[in-house]
C-alpha cells in the first residue's frame, strides 16, 4: 500500500494535470474522433482508433486524478523537521565508496520520469527518516546491506540542485512548462 502523502508542488502539479486533461486534452481529442467518425467506415479509421484510445487513456487517468487527488495529504514544512530527515527534505548521502546521491523524498505521485527524487516508500527514504547529519544508515538492496552517510539535509532547495518542474506523463518533450 502506498503512502497517501504529497509535497504542495507536487500536489499542485497534479491540479495542474488533471485541469490540463479536462479543459484542453480531452475537448481536443474529443473533436478529432468526432470528425474521423464522420468519414463513415469506422474499421479501417487509424485516426479514428489511436484517438479513441487516446480518449480511454485520458479518461483514466482523469478518474485517478479526481479519485487520488481527495486521499493525498499535502504535508509543508514545520520549524520542528530542521536538522532531521523528514518528508520534503533534500538529501544528500555518500557510501564508502565516495558515491554521492543528491534527491528529495516525496510522494509516490510524485517521482513519474524524475531521477532527483525518490519516493517516502522507497527503502533508502525508510532508512533515513528522523536521522541527522553525520549519521550513517544502512539500506537493504537485493545485492545487500549498503551503509550511507548523511552530509545535508534542508527543507528549502539547496544552491545548485537544479530540481525540473514535475512533469505530466501527457505533456509532449516540446512542450515548455507554464508556470
Amino acid at each position: 500500500m502506498k503512502t497517501c502523502l504529497i509535497t504542495r508542488e507536487g500536489y499542485e502539479g497534479l491540479r495542474q494535470e488533471l485541469d490540463y486533461l479536462w479543459r484542453e486534452l480531452r475537448p481536443e481529442v474529443t473533436r478529432k474522433v468526432s470528425w474521423a467518425a464522420s468519414l463513415g467506415d469506422r474499421s479501417e479509421n487509424a485516426d479514428y482508433h489511436y484517438n479513441k484510445k487516446l480518449l480511454r487513456e485520458i479518461d483514466r487517468r482523469v478518474r485517478y486524478l479526481c479519485k487520488n487527488l481527495e486521499l493525498l495529504k499535502v504535508v509543508d514544512y514545520s520549524p520542528q523537521q530542521e536538522g532531521k530527515v523528514f518528508f520534503g527534505a533534500w538529501v544528500e548521502v555518500e557510501n564508502d565508496d565516495g558515491e554521492v546521491k543528491r534527491f528529495r523524498i516525496v510522494g509516490p505521485d510524485e517521482i513519474y520520469q524524475r531521477k532527483e527524487v525518490i519516493s517516502i516508500d522507497a527503502p533508502m527514504a525508510r532508512a533515513l527518516l528522523k536521522r541527522s547529519v553525520d549519521e550513517d544508515v544502512v539500506v537493504q538492496t537485493p545485492s545487500g546491506a549498503k551503509t550511507w552517510y548523511i552530509n545535508l539535509i534542508a527543507y528549502q532547495q539547496p544552491a545548485g540542485w537544479p530540481l525540473p518542474e514535475p512533469r505530466s506523463r501527457w505533456q509532449r518533450d516540446d512542450e515548455q512548462s507554464t508556470d
